[in-house]
This record gives structure tokens, sequence and C-alpha cells, in this order.
């Protein structure tokens, strides 16, 4: 992502990268400022957990960053985090094959093409539809291929282009937001956390669901009224303009047999993955695998061939580049802080700050944090791999299950995806569907205030249910 400047006040945010690095040369002047200490590692005997011992904090030798150890986190920080980072690798070509035999964007034009006359039940099943994919294989950018279906449909139902891109952008911020089986969140933060993986998922089923009515009741409250009086549109002047082309839903591709098998065998092994997540064991290798597979099969399945599908996976594993390096340059921030020995002294210092207010306070306290640092490291799976490791022991130290502190991470991360101008997925849907973001801003915040209190609101049910299993 470059680069973006705002049309209103001309503020002109820095590429992610150099907001990572910045806080790299940050840590480093801080093993310079903040004293060198240690926390001893404890085993859990119930669990056979690692956790910290949060009375044994002791001061060891200063090991300041030198100049060229600045240059050596970012490989190292890659290394550490390489398993995440060709997972996401993995996953993104995988996707891109099943995407290119066009049977995606043909399920989804039989449904819209199902829902002429029927407009009540278009919004609440395209959003739907997308949380699933949001949930499921962490939708985000991929939403913007979905994006001019959603307001072809739209308009050619009586609505605009806000409400056709609403209702597939936030349907998918919903899932992956709600992370039920999110691999690049929930997953991976999990893991760093020591999680059993996709543990506690009943919840943040719970959690969709309660998404879901909020924001299919926020989209058709707006479209509700553009349909009513188009002039109520935020995006009125862009419907002018738009109003003479022809919206033609007969340009989405026809459904077909070749279709309906590549979707029956993306089912079936999105099936086997819940399986072996649940029943055999299986983490992020088993499951990058079974992507892979699935990514190949359905490319055979949609007659591709194989120079094709090799094609195919290389332009995905490419889409993934950006988050993926970020990933590796999050980790560098860790590599820092622990080669400096001054991460137990954060999380010491964290912790003796707050450990005298009630959990209830302290874990919002987490939750607000992640907002932030959200803003500065949109991605999801680099921020987790960049706070995960703070948070974790913190939530240790005050008596916190690390589920509680997973969810306050994913809540964080996800909401202000639809609304931070840093967003790289916001920007490519909000690019595709021509609405300029402070249109999108002016219909988003209202709904970026009620999620963001029900996030609080789970954080403090979860608290108090002791939502665990730790």
């Amino acid at each position: 992502m470059q680069a973006k400047k705002l049309e209103k006040g001309k503020i002109k945010v820095p590429h992610t990268y150099v907001i990572l690095v910045s806080v790299i040369l940050l840590a480093a002047l801080l093993t310079y400022i903040i004293p060198a200490g240690q926390f001893d590692m404890v085993k859990d005997e119930a669990t056979g957990r690692n956790i910290v011992d949060s009375s044994s904090f002791h001061l060891v030798d200063k090991n300041p960053t030198k100049f060229f150890d600045l240059f050596k986190s970012i490989p190292k920080g890659l290394k550490a985090a390489s398993g995440i980072v060709f997972f996401v690798f993995v996953i993104g070509g995988a996707f891109q094959i099943v995407t290119a035999t066009g049977a995606i964007e043909a399920g989804i034009g039989k449904i819209a093409l199902g829902l002429k006359g029927k407009e009540k039940f278009m919004i609440p099943i395209f959003v739907i539809i997308f949380s699933i994919g949001g949930g499921t294989i962490g939708m985000a950018e991929e939403v913007m291929i979905f994006v001019p279906i959603g307001i072809a449909l739209a308009r050619a139902l009586g609505y605009d282009a806000l409400t056709g891109t609403a209702m597939v952008a936030l349907g998918a911020a919903c899932g992956f937001t709600s992370g039920f089986m999110n691999p690049f969140t929930v997953g991976i933060a999990q893991g760093i956390a020591e999680l059993p993986l996709f543990s506690g998922i009943v919840f943040r089923l719970i959690i969709l669901v309660v998404m879901l009515v909020i924001t299919i009741w926020y989209i058709i409250r707006y479209s509700e009224k553009v349909k009513k009086d188009p002039s109520k549109s935020i995006v009125h002047e862009l419907e002018m303009n738009q109003k003479d082309n022809i919206i033609d839903l007969s340009s989405i591709p026809e459904m077909n047999t070749g279709h309906s098998l590549v979707l029956l065998a993306f089912l079936f092994g999105l099936g086997v993955i819940v399986w072996g997540v649940f029943k055999a064991g299986w983490y992020i290798t088993e499951i990058g695998s079974a992507f892979l597979a699935i990514g190949i099969f359905c490319g055979f399945v949609g007659k591709l061939g194989p120079s094709k599908i090799a094609e195919e996976f290389v332009a995905g594993a490419k889409s993934m580049v950006f988050g993926a390096l970020a990933i590796g340059i999050a980790r560098s921030i860790l590599v820092i802080m622990q080669d400096g020995h001054i991460i137990d002294t954060t999380i010491n210092g964290l912790a003796s700050a707050i450990e005298t207010l009630p959990k209830s306070i302290a874990i919002l306290g987490m939750y607000f944090v992640q907002v932030v640092v959200n803003f500065f490291i949109p991605s999801g799976s680099g921020q987790a791999a960049a706070t995960m490791p703070i948070m974790t022991p913190l939530a240790d130290i005050l008596k916190i299950n690390r589920q509680v502190a997973v969810t306050a991470f994913q809540f964080g991360d996800g909401f202000t995806n639809s609304i931070i101008p840093t967003s790289g997925a916001l920007l490519a849907y909000l690019s595709v569907a021509n609405i300029p973001y402070d249109k999108w801003f002016k219909f988003i915040w209202p709904l970026m205030l009620i999620w963001i209190g029900t996030g609080t609101t789970f954080l403090l049910v979860a608290n108090m249910i002791n939502y665990g299993p730790f």
C-alpha cells in the first residue's frame, strides 16, 4: 500500500513499513533507556503450558541494540515468523486458484439474479455469505473482486453504490472480526498464546450473530432511506453521474456444472479442515497443506491446467507479499526487545501500572491499546505477531485468561479496519467502488461506535465468565 493523502486535511499517511521500521528504531532506542530484566517461566502442571512467574522479575545485564543489529533484526524477524509468513503465501495462492476458476463469482452471481424482486432478502444474504468468507479464510482485500457485483445488484434494485459496497465489505468484516475460524488473526494469536487452535469457537459464533444483526439492521436502515428518496444517498453525486449507465446483471457469469463441482470441492475441503482442527489437532502446517491441496484440486476440476494453476498460485501468493512481510517486520520489533532484554521490563511496568485496577478495566485497557496499534499495523497477522507476545504474559500476570486477551486483540484489530485510512483492504474496495473516503467515513462512523461498544460489552462478559479454556 502506498502512502495516501486524504483529500480534506491533506494528511500524508506514511507507508506501513515505514511505520513498522520507525517502531523498530524506537524499540532499539529503548534498549538504551529501559533497564534490562527478565521473568522466570514455569510449567503449569495442570495444562502443561509455560507461564510467567509474576513474582520472579529481576534485573539482568543490559544488551543495547547496536547499529548493525537494526538491519539483522528484520531477517531474524522473518525467520522467527517464517511458519506464519509461508502459511500466508500458501493460503493466498490456493484461494487465487479457486477464484480463477470463476466458480465463486458465478455462485455469487446466481444468488444475485435469484434475488430479483426479493430485495428485502438481498442484504442479509450477502452480508451472511461474506461473513463466512471473512471468518474462515480471513477475506479482506479479496472483497474488492465482488464489490462491482454488489453495486450492480444494489443499483438494479433501487439502492446505491454505498449499499452494494457495504453489504459485501461489512459482511466480510463481521466474519473477520468475530474470527470464529480466522487463521490470520485468531489462529495466529492463539498459537502465540499457546491456546488450542480455534478453541472458544462457540462464544465467537455468538459474537458473529450479534454483529450480523447489528450490521444488517444498519445497512437496511440506510438503504431503505435511499430507496424512498435517492437524494438522501451519501453518494448521490456519484449516482447521478452513473444514472445513464446500464447495469447489466446478465454479464455475471452463468453457473455451470464445472463451477458447481469446484464449489462442492471447496466446501468439502473446508469441512476436512474443520475436522482436522477439532479432531486431529491440526495446526498451521496441516491447514496450509490442506488449503494447497484444495486449491490444486479445484484448479483441475475447474479445468485450468497445470501451468495455469501454477500461474494463479504465484499471482495469489504475490498479492500477499505486503501482509506476509509485515508479519516478519513486526516480529523484528519483538526481536529487538527480546535481545535487549526489555520486553519483560515493559510487561512488568504495564502490570504494575494496572494491577491494582479491576480486571475489567485492565482488559479494556488492553483492548484500546490494540485499537490504537491497528492504525499503525493494519495487518491482522502482523499485529498479532507484534502484540500478542507482550499481551500474553501480561494477561498471566494480571490473572486474565489468555483467551480473553486474544479476544481483546481480535476486536482491536478487526473493527477499525473498516474506517482507518491505513487499511489497504478498505482503500482497495473504495477505489473499485469509486466512493471517496470522506463519504465512506460519513456512512461508517456511527456503526463503528456501535461495533466498538459491542466489543466492550463482549469483553466484559468474556472476563466475567472466565472465557477459556485458560
